[in-house]
């Protein structure tokens, strides 16, 4: 028995013995049945670009929040107004921010002006991170498959607990007095 039936009427036909619209009654009919037409195939996503030719996104990690653009240019990385060797000291954090340029495989082909605030320095460069993953994915909309891969455009959602009353921090007691 089928189970491609569209309606309860479908379902009488069924137990009257008849063969239902658009369902072939024997195995010869089934053969010479015309093709199902194709599955509409889902439109690729339209590029977001501003007047300035940027694209424009937001990332966040722990209490940071990075505004991202990014254009095509020399693979240049300004972070508040200093270049990302001067505000990203270590070089785990430049790799961090570099990773989704990898990803795609286009290292050295866009520009990127980002502004960041709260949190520490790590938080700061996965917000980065994920702003330019973002940004780099309503720029060139093919590259959301290996970004979307790699994990880039998931929102790390993990923060620091907070402090209860009655702890001395989030979990820990205060130290205890026998006498």
């Amino acid at each position: 028995m089928s189970d491609n039936r569209q309606s309860l009427s479908d379902l009488g036909a069924i137990a009257a013995g008849e063969a239902p619209a658009g369902v072939p009654a024997s195995a010869d009919d089934y053969l010479n049945a015309p093709a199902a037409p194709a599955a509409p195939t889902t439109p690729l996503r339209e590029k977001i670009i501003d007047s300035l030719g940027r694209a424009y996104a937001t990332g966040r990690r722990k209490d940071a929040v990075a505004r991202v653009w990014i254009k095509p240019g020399t693979g240049k990385i300004t972070i508040n107004g200093r270049d990302q060797e001067v505000y990203f000291a270590r070089p785990t954090l430049r790799l961090v921010i570099n990773q989704p340029f990898g990803v795609a495989e286009r290292v050295g082909q866009y520009d990127v002006v980002c502004t960041v605030k709260g949190g520490g320095l790590s938080g700061q460069a996965g917000a980065v991170k994920h702003g330019i993953s973002q940004a780099l994915t309503r720029f060139e909309p093919v590259l959301r498959a290996p970004v979307k891969a790699a994990g880039f455009l998931t929102r790390d959602s993990r923060t620091v607990e907070r402090k209860k009353y009655g702890r001395a921090k989030a979990r820990r007691s205060f130290q205890f007095s026998k006498r």
